[in-house]
């Protein structure tokens, strides 16, 4: 017999994290049921610290806001918890000169492998419009040029009013955001950066990694924080690379880790799949 497949709107993501304590799957579980919920699947983790994490998957038609305060009444103080309907997630896309890692997205995007809607791509430079242009995506150019910082980031966020999106994507963005920017979009901004961190923090860190010498290279992707290149980490990759390479055959290398590691990242963060925690994530 086929596998049924339920309606896309009625499929639903419940994430809760806290201190530990007995009984919590039961709790949950047992209110799922009772409101005729079905389980798909399920994912815990207890850290070391004693921490809870888990992401629940279930079907059945529901009234959400009900059901959270149902579980809320149940759950001992002090755990988080919400509920998400499985949906693509709305996007903006932030770039400056560099296509790769755009490219793979609005490919991935076009194909319909991104799990989101790209609503947007706004960049400080036009040279990317002709790109995005073949995709049917609103292009912004919002330049830099005699503007401080502040002006700059003010006119973007006044771009993305329009939009409102759920998450920004840094894909390959070489400005360093300011905190008032960062606090609009806390724990929603996702960036790529072209080494292996915490290694080689900051600008250059290829022609870093060239000088000193290393045998792989790296990406990483990363929420944005206040701390440049420190936010919590949501997937990595790296590859060999030896002596007889320049810093501009690592970047050159390097640029297809970039671009795999960034979807990889946002699948994971499109799919309710990450927590934070403190300055950690934890990946369910």
């Amino acid at each position: 017999m086929a596998d049924r497949q339920p309606p896309k709107n009625h499929r639903h993501i419940l994430l809760m994290n806290g201190p530990d304590h007995k009984g919590l799957i039961y709790l949950v579980t047992r209110v799922l049921f009772e409101n005729n919920q079905n389980i798909i699947k399920n994912d815990e983790y207890v850290s070391p610290s004693g921490q809870f994490f888990m992401r629940t998957e279930f079907e059945g038609e529901a009234d959400l806001t009900k059901l959270t305060e149902t579980l809320n009444a149940e759950l001992p103080e002090g755990i988080g918890l919400r509920i998400n309907p499985t949906k693509k997630k709305d996007i903006v896309l932030l770039v400056t000169k560099e296509h790769h890692c755009l490219a793979e997205l609005l490919i991935r995007y076009a194909f319909d492998e991104l799990d989101a809607n790209i609503q947007a791509v706004v960049s400080n430079y036009n040279i990317l419009q002709p790109l995005v242009s073949k995709f049917g995506i609103p292009f912004h150019f919002v330049t830099h040029e005699h503007k401080s910082r502040e002006e700059h980031e003010e006119a973007i966020l006044r771009t993305l009013e329009v939009y409102q999106p759920e998450y920004l994507v840094l894909a390959k963005y070489m400005r360093v955001l300011t905190p008032t920017f960062v606090q609009q979009y806390n724990n929603r901004i996702v960036n790529i950066h072209h080494s292996f961190l915490p290694a080689f923090m900051g600008a250059n860190p290829y022609r870093q990694a060239y000088n000193r010498g290393v045998k792989i290279i790296g990406a990483t992707a990363h929420f944005v924080n206040n701390d440049l290149d420190e936010g919590p980490i949501i997937a990595q990759d790296v590859k060999e690379v030896d002596h007889r390479l320049t810093a501009a055959d690592m970047a050159t290398l390097g640029r297809d880790t970039e671009k795999i590691v960034l979807s990889k990242a946002l699948k994971l963060v499109f799919n309710d799949r990450v927590f934070i925690h403190d300055n950690r994530t934890v990946i369910l």
